[in-house]
């Protein structure tokens, strides 16, 4: 299932992910979120970024490798994880992650933020993206845009919201030109701030 511009048919074609290059795909994430900033408050030290982040990553996209819902484009340049309306993020794994890695003088704070971010998740069905992500060798092209397309798509063709959490303040309003509307800012102690946004459910 591939996904082309119709602007741009030259343009890196999207289709879902193999599990079998996990490998490369969480590579690809951690390239592109080494700057955000709520994740290097959690790991500001180089080595601990690298250590832990993709194991991060793994916990809060659940199982969207295993049931075909994560996308790349043709190099694997850009990553889009999305979670099913009936799906969810590996909940034990992340607790015992942020448990086991983020300094403790950290968790208190973290366990606020976690516990806002739960409260502004839609309760209706819906997809969630917990990433998206291009090499920054890569960005500024489009591809961005092409990775969402397809659960757009869906989402717009089944009637359903779809949501994420932006961690940068860059990307906001890349998501905002796909129709996601900020619904709040998350802050808490010294965790930069995070802007939980939601795209609204249209008429299929």
């Amino acid at each position: 299932m591939l996904h082309m511009s119709r602007d741009n048919p030259e343009s890196p074609a999207v289709t879902i992910a193999d599990p079998q290059c996990a490998e490369s795909i969480f590579g690809v994430l951690t390239l592109a979120f080494a700057t955000d900033p709520p994740n290097r408050w959690m790991y500001p030290d180089p080595a601990q970024y690298l250590r832990h982040f993709p194991t991060f990553a793994r916990a809060l996209s659940g199982g969207s490798l295993q049931q075909r819902t994560a996308y790349v484009d043709r190099d694997c340049t850009g990553v889009a994880l999305w979670l099913a309306p009936d799906s969810g993020p590996d909940e034990p794994a992340l607790m015992r992650l942020i448990e086991e890695s983020v300094a403790p003088d950290k968790q208190e704070t973290l366990a606020a933020v976690i516990e806002d971010m739960v409260r502004h998740h839609p309760q209706e069905p819906h997809w969630y993206l917990p990433f998206i992500g291009v090499d920054p060798g890569h960005q500024g092209h489009g591809l961005g845009a092409l990775l969402l397309q397809p659960i757009l798509a869906e989402c717009d063709a089944k009637g359903l919201p779809a949501y994420l959490e932006s961690t940068n303040p860059k990307n906001q309003t890349f998501y905002e030109r796909h129709g996601f509307k900020a619904l709040a800012e998350i802050r808490a102690g010294s965790c930069p701030p995070i802007v939980p946004m939601l795209r609204p459910a249209r008429q299929p």
